[in-house]
C-alpha cells in the first residue's frame, strides 16, 4: 500500500485526513480528528475535497473507501467555528464548500463505501448517505439532529430523502432522534450491519465483489444511476435504453456475454488509459 497524500499541511504530523492506495486500485480516506469527532471543519472539507480531486484523476482508481479514527465517525459540521463567525455570507461559503465535497463523491466514476465505526449525526449521516454503499458496525447510531439546537438538518436531507421513504426521514429530521444500524439498514441507510470486530472483513467482501467486475461497466452504472434518479420515468428509460446500448458496444460487455453464451468465466479486457 501507498501513502497518496495526507491532504494536509506537510507541517501538520495530524494531517485531517489520510489517503492511502493499494496495488489494486482501492483507495481508503480516514477522517483523522477523533478528539473533535471527525467534524466536517473547514480543514476536514478541504482535506476531503483535495483527495476526492486527486482520485478523480487515478485512471486506474477502483473503489474508494471512507473510514475515520475514534469513537465517532462524524460528528456533522463544527458547531464551535460555525458560531465563531456569524456572517450569511460566511456561512453561505461553507455550505457550499460541503455540497461540493458531497458531490465530489457522487461524481467519482468509482464506488464510494463508507465504513462506519462509530456515532454518524448531521452532516456525518450525511456523508454516509451520499457514499454509494455504506456498512456499518452493530452498535452504530445515526441521527440527523441539528433540529435539537434549533438548526433545521436541510442539507443533511438531500441525500437521506434519497437513500430512505419520505416520511421515515422527516420523522428523524422534526424529532432529532437516533436510529440504531439494524434500523438504518431496514430504512435503506447502509447496506449491512456486522459486530465490530467484523466490519473490515464485511466492507472487504464489498471491495472484492466490485473488484471482480469491470471497471468500465460500473462507471456506466455509476453515473447513469444518480442521472436517471433525477429524471422523470420517460426520460429516465430514454437515458438509460442510450447507456445501455453504448454498454453493450464495449468490450467488456461483449466478452461477458460471449462468455455467458459459452459457459466460462470472462476474461476482462485490460483497460486502455
Amino acid at each position: 500500500m501507498s501513502v497518496i497524500s495526507l491532504a494536509g499541511s506537510l507541517a501538520d504530523i495530524s494531517p485531517p485526513v489520510l489517503h492511502t492506495r493499494d496495488e489494486r486500485g482501492v483507495h481508503r480516506l480516514v477522517l483523522n480528528r477523533p478528539a473533535t469527532f471527525n467534524a466536517l471543519s473547514e480543514e476536514m472539507l478541504a482535506a476531503l475535497q483535495t483527495a476526492l480531486d486527486a482520485i478523480a484523476l487515478d485512471e486506474s482508481a477502483r473503489i474508494v473507501v471512507l473510514s475515520a479514527q475514534g469513537k465517532a465517525f462524524c460528528a456533522g459540521h463544527n458547531l464551535k467555528e460555525m458560531r465563531a463567525q456569524p456572517g450569511l455570507a460566511y456561512y453561505q461559503k461553507l455550505f457550499a464548500q460541503c455540497t461540493r465535497m458531497m458531490l465530489s463523491i457522487q461524481n467519482l466514476p468509482v464506488p464510494v463505501i463508507a465504513r462506519v465505526q462509530g456515532l454518524a449525526t448531521a452532516a456525518g449521516c450525511q456523508l454516509v448517505a451520499q457514499s454509494d454503499l455504506a456498512v456499518a458496525a452493530s452498535q452504530v447510531s445515526f441521527g440527523v439532529n441539528g433540529i435539537d439546537v434549533g438548526l433545521f438538518c436541510a442539507t443533511p436531507s438531500v441525500p437521506l430523502v434519497r437513500n430512505m421513504p419520505a416520511k421515515q426521514a422527516m420523522e428523524m429530521l422534526l424529532t432529532g432522534e437516533f436510529i440504531t444500524a439494524d434500523e438504518a439498514r431496514a430504512r435503506g441507510l447502509v447496506n449491512r450491519v456486522v459486530p465490530l470486530e467484523a466490519l473490515d472483513a464485511e466492507v472487504e467482501k464489498l471491495v472484492q465483489a466490485i473488484l471482480s467486475k469491470p471497471h468500465e461497466a460500473v462507471a456506466m452504472g455509476k453515473a447513469l444511476f444518480y442521472k436517471q434518479r433525477e429524471t422523470g420515468v420517460e426520460a429516465a428509460y430514454q437515458l438509460a435504453g442510450q447507456i445501455m446500448a453504448c454498454n453493450m458496444m464495449h468490450p467488456v460487455a461483449q466478452e461477458g456475454v460471449q462468455a455467458f453464451i459459452d459457459k466460462r468465466k470472462p476474461q476482462w479486457p485490460v483497460p486502455t488509459p
